[in-house]
C-alpha cells in the first residue's frame, strides 16, 4: 500500500475535523486520520509542527474552552518542553485539523478554498 498525500490530525469528535475528512474523500485525497487524543503525539512532532507554523502561538488555540479552564501559571509556558508537556496533557488544545501534506508542509484549519490552493486545485 502506498503512502497517504496527507495525514489529517485532530478529534473525532470535532466537527470541522469531520467536515476536513469529508472533503478529502470527496476530493480523493488518499488520507489518513489520527485522532491526538488517542494516539498522542511526540513532543519532537510538535516542537516541529510549532517551528513550521511560526510558533507555539500559531498551533494553540486560546479561544477554546480548554484553555480558558487552564489555571493562570499554566498559560505562559516558557520553553518547549512546557509547551509540549502542556499540549500531553490537554490535547484538544491544538487547533483543529492539523494536515501534514507528502511533502511534510504543515497548516492548521480547514477552508475549502485553501485547501484547494493547498492541494493545487481550481477554486
Amino acid at each position: 500500500m502506498s503512502a497517504p498525500d496527507a495525514l489529517l490530525y485532530g478529534l473525532d469528535t470535532c466537527d470541522t475535523c469531520r467536515k476536513a475528512r469529508n472533503w478529502l474523500k470527496r476530493f480523493d485525497i488518499a488520507h489518513e486520520f489520527v485522532d491526538y487524543r488517542a494516539n498522542r503525539l511526540a513532543p519532537e512532532t510538535l516542537r516541529d509542527w510549532a517551528a513550521q507554523l511560526g510558533g507555539w502561538d500559531k498551533l494553540v488555540n486560546r479561544a477554546s474552552t480548554t484553555w480558558r479552564q487552564l489555571p493562570e501559571p499554566r498559560k505562559s509556558p516558557g520553553s518547549d518542553p512546557e509547551w509540549t508537556l502542556l499540549i500531553r496533557e490537554h490535547p484538544a488544545l491544538v487547533k483543529r485539523p492539523v494536515l501534514v501534506t507528502a511533502d511534510g508542509a504543515v497548516s492548521v484549519g480547514f477552508s475549502d478554498n485553501a485547501w484547494k490552493l493547498r492541494f493545487g486545485m481550481k477554486k
